[in-house]
């Protein structure tokens, strides 16, 4: 019989585990020792703040780790997944909190499924969900778009379009793009949004740093905010 793929939340940045993460969930990542990641460094560093919870069931070296990212090919899938389909408990750690959404790690899960693995998500926080709750937006119908185009014509016409389905169906349009990039697509929102559209900035969710904040996209361009290299979630709903 196959083991169980365990969807293990994470942290969404450097704060302790017990206040995003419920202890059933700290149990089982403390118990795992097999785990695909998007990062191992990152991914250790979660696993020392779950061992200041509740201590790990083998010392942190002896925990094995296989990367899983945007670079991984297809065909490499199915070795990361065979210690699972062998018998042993693997976790699926991501770097966006949740896994498997806005993710890599998503494939992994289908090979899973098409595998008869057993899939086991775990409850912790999503940055995406944590916006759109925050948001004051539409929370009824919405739609995540992922990343936008980097170039700017073909943003800005992207943008136009989302809003003119935004318009037409009262969805809530939501997004997310590199820390780095931060700045770039805020400009662009804020910019080419209609003056009345509400847009929603939530960056830093669940730090200490945490701002959440909705106005229309003429009341932004009054206001300037500094988002480099910080996480964000960008919303808007017209």
């Amino acid at each position: 019989m196959s083991g169980t793929l365990f969807l293990v939340p994470s942290t969404l940045g450097e704060v302790g585990a017990t206040s995003v993460l419920p202890l059933d969930v700290l149990q089982i990542a403390a118990r795992l020792d097999y785990f695909v990641v998007e990062n191992a460094k990152s991914a250790r560093a979660f696993l020392k703040r779950v061992q200041a919870a509740v201590p790990l069931t083998r010392a942190l070296q002896d925990i094995e780790m296989r990367e899983l990212n945007v670079s991984t090919p297809p065909s490499q899938w199915s070795a990361l997944l065979e210690p699972v389909r062998a018998g042993r408990d693997g976790g699926l750690v991501s770097e966006a909190g949740c896994p498997a959404v806005a993710d890599p790690g998503s494939g992994l899960v289908e090979l899973a499924h098409r595998s008869g693995v057993p899939v086991r998500p775990l409850v912790g926080p999503s940055a995406i969900l944590l916006a759109l709750m925050a948001s004051g937006l539409n929370g009824q119908h919405f739609a995540f778009e992922g990343y936008l185009p980097s170039e700017r014509e073909a943003r800005r016409a992207r943008i136009a379009a989302l809003e003119a389905r935004s318009r037409a169906e009262r969805q809530t349009q939501v997004m997310i793009e590199t820390p780095y990039r931060n700045g770039a697509l805020f400009a662009a929102l804020k910019e080419g949004l209609a003056a009345h559209t509400r847009l929603c900035v939530a960056c830093d969710l669940t730090l200490s740093s945490e701002m959440v904040r909705t106005m229309t996209a003429a009341q932004w361009r009054l206001h300037p905010l500094e988002l480099q290299r910080r996480p964000a979630i960008f919303l808007f709903q017209a």
